[in-house]
């Protein structure tokens, strides 16, 4: 039966284990966090990551502004929060991981936990890689080697410039024009490429085409030295596609090594180590986000970047688009249906207050990219005034913004050293803090299903951490960036989607809004009508429904993976849509085994009897459940369960 796999140690009278072991020789006891800050910080460490820092600040500027706020708080209310929250539920009031979880919530959904296994582990895999570059721009920033300034390395091309060397222009001719810039390794007055690209030059920053003024800058192709650094230096492309993947980057090998190494330091003990850690991973970055937007206001042209930054758009709000882009951010950087905030809730007190630190960890990771944005744009409003070109010239999103943009940016700010070890170090702490519950989940699921492992914890976190370095060597290579997009494409996107969705309908119409209402209730947790009201309302109607209508325009609206104009080949393409079906094949899979052991009509949708309270006070013997162990409880119960 279901259950059977998940049945906890039954124990005789004397207080012996029934096998006849004694208390000695028995499964170690499941760990838990120390203090229920520690959780709330490991919580917060996770969900406020590098998507906070690269990816919501250009989201909000692309789709109106601040107008962009109201639908990602709406999305926050009505997706984000609901699952967050549905999720820390369900880890607390089982006090198992997500494999067990589901399985045992009802036959049914068996191959729901395993499903968030398969992303989880994908995107630990991959996301570690973008960590390990993080690591790589420290360390060189500590040696003083700010290199993606400079033009003059062998992989630069004639199209090489930066701030830097426009700012030489200005200062070492002064006198000749007031409108030089660097250009094909020369400094060259705008009107004279004007020129030379077939306008009339204007005013200093235009060409006048005919009639029309169009930005200097529109005519002519220049590349960022710290682009060209980040391509050939740190990923080291050259000519590598997806047919050559080109030769593997030991710099990038070895901070890979050594990030998985650090992680397994902190994760060695599971969640008793690595609460330690959190106080510092989760408000470390803090600190420095603090640091750069106090230096970043103080800066010149910081105030137009902010401006830029937040300036409504309301006409943004009709466009679809907006909404699916607040949908995405939501799941990107909530990180939501992976299985990892089961597991950390499931090493939880019983009667711990997580309706509490849903609300509050969600709000600050909202507030946290708000935040973001202001560091960000502030020093961008700087480097797009000292470069003479537009904000939106200089605002990227992803790799882009971290390892081009705001570089460049930190090279033209007094002291560009320091600031560059700043915010790498930030960047550092910010994905290896969201790697923790996600190498947790992974090793969760092992000690859970092999209990006597517990022993050995260290040795599983060695095992996982190895294995995904291993996996991860093939995006070390030059092409590497390829897969890594690939699988971002693909994983982080619908798939976890309809995962979401999935486990918003085990819980609300498989195992029965009310139970769902009444477990809460006996973790401590009693909620008031209007929350009541509020919370069965997401979850059994706001999210299914929201889910399939953003779905629906992802769909809608696809586009093939690319990265920087490369477009991938049909096998490629071919193999992410497989990367992403991995991720969900596991479902009708559980359905099946399911189905082979016997499980019928409404016994697929009933909870097992491994569906219990973490607290073994309130067990007993359910009316409504699919029995699979000998009744812990003799007294009477109400008609779902619990001890009366």
């Amino acid at each position: 039966m279901a259950g059977s796999d998940y049945n906890i140690n039954k124990t005789e009278a004397n207080g012996k284990p029934a096998n006849g072991q004694t208390v000695s020789d028995a499964t170690p006891e499941r760990a838990s966090w120390g203090r229920p800050l520690e959780f709330i910080l490991a919580c917060l460490g996770y969900a406020v990551g590098l998507g906070n820092v690269w990816r919501f600040p250009y989201l909000c500027y692309r789709n109106g502004g601040g107008a962009f706020l109201i639908p990602f708080f709406l999305m926050l209310i009505f997706i984000g929060l609901p699952i967050f929250y549905l999720e820390l539920y369900i880890g607390q009031f089982t006090g198992i991981g997500p494999l067990q979880a589901f399985s045992a919530i009802s036959p049914f959904f068996s191959g729901l936990g395993y499903c968030t296994l398969v992303v989880i582990s994908i995107i630990s895999i991959y996301y570690m890689i973008i960590v390990a570059w993080t690591l790589f721009y420290t360390i060189v920033s500590i040696a003083g080697n700010l290199d993606w300034g400079s033009c003059e390395n062998d992989y630069n091309t004639d199209a090489c410039y930066s701030g830097e060397y426009d700012s030489d222009c200005r200062v070492n001719n002064v006198g000749l024009a007031t409108d030089l810039t660097y250009y094909m390794r020369e400094c060259m007055s705008i009107g004279q490429i004007c020129i030379d690209t077939g306008f009339q030059p204007y005013d200093g920053l235009y060409c006048l085409n005919g009639t029309e003024t169009v930005p200097w800058y529109s005519n002519v192709t220049r590349t960022l030295a710290a682009e060209e650094y980040y391509n050939e230096r740190v990923l080291g492309r050259g000519d590598a596609t997806w047919e050559n993947w080109g030769s593997i980057q030991w710099h990038l090998v070895g901070c890979l090594a050594l990030s998985w190494f650090v992680a397994f330091l902190v994760v060695i003990k599971g969640v008793q180590s690595a609460g330690k850690v959190v106080y510092f991973t989760a408000l470390f970055p803090y600190v420095m986000l603090t640091a750069l937007l106090v230096r970043g206001v103080t800066l010149e042209g910081a105030a137009d970047g902010i401006l830029f930054y937040l300036s409504p758009d309301w006409e943004t709000l009709l466009d679809a688009r907006v909404w699916g882009d607040a949908a995405s951010q939501i799941f990107y950087s909530f990180g939501v249906a992976c299985g990892s905030l089961v597991t950390l809730a499931s090493y939880n007190k019983f009667t711990n207050n997580c309706h509490f630190d849903a609300v509050f960890v969600s709000f600050a990771n909202f507030l946290t990219s708000i935040y973001a944005g202001f560091a960000i744009f502030s020093v961008l409003g700087f480097q797009a005034q000292k470069m003479g070109v537009s904000i939106d010239m200089v605002a990227e999103q992803g790799p882009g913004l971290a390892f081009v943009a705001y570089p460049e940016a930190l090279l033209q700010m007094p002291v560009a050293r320091m600031w560059s070890i700043l915010f790498f170090l930030m960047l550092f702490i910010l994905g290896l803090g969201s790697q923790f519950a996600g190498i947790e989940a992974i090793n969760t699921a092992i000690v859970d299903r092999w209990p006597q492992l517990r022993k050995n914890y260290w040795r599983v976190t060695a095992f996982t951490c190895f294995t995904c370095f291993i996996l991860g060597i093939p995006m070390c290579f030059s092409g590497g960036v390829y897969l890594l997009t690939l699988l971002d494409w693909n994983t982080a996107s619908w798939a976890i989607l309809l995962i979401g969705m999935a486990e918003c309908v085990a819980v609300s119409w498989s195992y029965g809004i009310d139970r769902a209402m009444k477990d809460l209730a006996s973790m401590g947790m009693p909620l008031n009508k209007v929350l009541r009201f509020y919370w069965k309302a997401v979850w059994t109607v706001t999210v299914p429904v929201a889910s399939i209508a953003i779905l629906v325009f992802i769909f809608y609206d696809w586009t093939p993976p690319s990265y920087e104009g490369y477009q991938f080949p049909l096998f490629a393409d071919l193999l992410g849509w497989a990367v992403g079906l991995s991720t969900l094949v596991l479902f009708p899979v559980g359905v099946g085994w399911a189905w082979y052991h016997g499980y019928r009509g409404k016994e697929l949708f009933t909870p097992t009897d491994a569906w219990q309270p973490a607290n073994k006070a309130l067990i007993a013997p359910r009316s409504d459940s699919i029995m699979t162990m000998d009744s812990l409880h003799q007294g009477p119960y109400d008609n779902v369960g619990y001890i009366m």
